[in-house]
């Protein structure tokens, strides 16, 4: 079982990593590895509102472009993976976890789904601000990776300017609109 559901197009709001090019190698080479659900699907992200349904592309929209104009353009950094048991499913996700603008993130999150998409939100997803790099079904394969990560000195920088309203349906993601962050 899973919360997408892969015969219903669903919508999302992503934030997409602005990084250097070394960095996006990295993701990108660890992903095409380990990342059997998404990679060449979505490039690297934050998941800001998770897979939406029973609102109309117009509703959301507004929704988002609505919240967002106070939001401001802001740096993060990721030292750390860690696992996460998708209880919707049976991987288990290595996310890379955000040092610095990780409160940014929540708060955002936290926003978006405090207006009509409060009623989508779901309850037996826990919001962690990450960026999945893979998975499996293999949980000690899962863990043995995060603590390889974990046992270098992972520091990757980067910058969030603005929230994709994107749509995911049948393994296929479509970008509808993209809300610039203000600058600082």
């Amino acid at each position: 079982m899973s919360y997408i559901d892969e015969k219903e197009t669903a919508m999302l709001a992503i934030a997409y990593l602005q990084l250097g090019e070394a960095d996006r190698l990295w993701i990108d080479d660890f992903r095409r590895k380990h990342d059997p659900l998404f990679y060449g699907v979505i490039e690297p992200h934050f998941t800001l509102v998770f897979p939406t349904f029973g609102l109309t592309q117009d509703e959301f929209s507004e929704e988002i472009r609505t919240r967002s104009t106070h939001y401001q353009r802001f740096e993060f950094v990721l030292r750390c993976a860690m696992i996460n048991n998708d209880r919707l499913s049976s991987f288990i996700h290595i996310f890379l976890i955000p040092d610095e603008g990780n409160s940014r993130i929540v708060k955002i999150h936290g926003d978006l789904y405090s207006g009509i998409l409060k009623k989508t939100q779901k309850s037996e997803i826990d919001f962690i601000s990450h960026v999945s790099i893979g998975s499996s079904e293999d949980p000690n394969r899962s863990r043995a990776l995060a603590e390889e990560i974990n046992s270098g000195n992972l520091e990757i920088r980067g910058q969030i300017s603005s929230i994709d309203i994107v749509s995911y349906g049948s393994r296929k993601l479509e970008r509808l609109e993209q809300v610039e962050l203000a600058s600082r």
